[in-house]
């Protein structure tokens, strides 16, 4: 059997990781907000978990949220200059697809994968290998954008381009299929659940502006012709149309958040099917 086409262009996903470093700041309130959650999930959790993989480290405040923590951090990230930065800074840091991790088995206590799983070729193949390289027992935690995404500027993009429009913006998953995903992979006690985060435009310039500078840009392998002029004059239009009074755009980031743990013997398991020792008849009727 002939390996699947990428979906993703592996290189030009680096490179877009590698050009939104200098300015990420003004552009990394989408990943704040996911790792402000992610982090907020792990202080629930009653374990120590010291040994830390980070994926996905565009800057260095997740790094220094975990070590301020007492935990120990390897960084992994698809474009070459976080890791750099990770390694120059006196960490560890490995440029690496999530699909592809260069870690031994057993090799972490926790993962956490911060923004950077809706653009991965393989997800399915990622969430094994993420399962793969934690200690039993041992948890990921993740976050990203999925189906329900950018929905304005889907809707100006395809009233612009008419009857033969392209695609410009990344398939997406949702958070029932993330979970589905979560148990294939073999993760026990899989949590999928998502949220809203609203965010307002005065022009669809700044919401590009934006995407480009997180990192978001079209990554397809098979991508469509760039945008004209006259397209994104266009799609500009549309965008200012759906404007509130004021004059700003609503849109929205749909935020997808997983949590599994690998599979230990120490672990809770749910009871044996027929191993009731009352019928559910018998507890109805004592309600009765």
């Amino acid at each position: 059997m002939e390996p699947r086409p990428d979906i993703f262009d592996r290189a030009r996903r680096a490179r877009y990781r590698d050009r939104m470093i200098a300015g990420f700041a003004d552009h990394d309130f989408l990943h704040r907000a996911m790792l402000d959650e992610l982090l907020d999930r792990l202080a629930d959790v009653q374990r120590d978990l010291p040994e830390v993989l980070l994926i996905g480290c565009p800057d260095g405040s997740a790094r220094a949220a975990l070590e301020a923590m007492g935990k120990r951090v390897a960084c992994a990230d698809p474009g070459f200059l976080a890791a750099k930065a990770a390694r120059d800074s006196g960490g560890a840091g490995v440029q690496a697809d999530e699909d592809a991790l260069p870690f031994a088995d057993d090799s972490f206590d926790l993962i956490i994968a911060c923004g950077t799983l809706d653009s991965v070729n393989d997800l399915p193949g990622a969430l094994i290998l993420m399962r793969r390289v934690l200690r039993p027992d041992g948890l990921m935690l993740a976050a990203f954008a999925g189906a329900g995404s950018l929905p304005r500027l889907k809707a100006a993009l395809l009233a612009a381009e008419g009857d033969r429009p392209g695609q410009h913006v990344h398939p997406q998953v949702d958070v029932r299929s993330a979970g589905d995903l979560l148990s294939r992979a073999g993760f026990a006690m899989p949590v999928a659940d998502g949220e809203v985060l609203n965010i307002r435009y005065g022009d669809i310039v700044r919401l590009m502006h934006d995407l480009r500078g997180m990192g978001a840009g079209n990554a397809l392998a098979t991508r469509s012709p760039a945008l004209t002029r006259d397209v994104l004059m266009r799609a500009a239009g549309h965008f200012a149309d759906a404007a509130d009074p004021d004059g700003r755009t609503a849109e929205q980031m749909a935020l997808i958040y997983l949590s599994g743990w690998k599979p230990d013997p120490s672990q809770a398991a749910p009871a044996r099917r027929g191993s009731a020792t009352v019928s559910l008849a018998a507890a109805l009727k004592g309600k009765e």
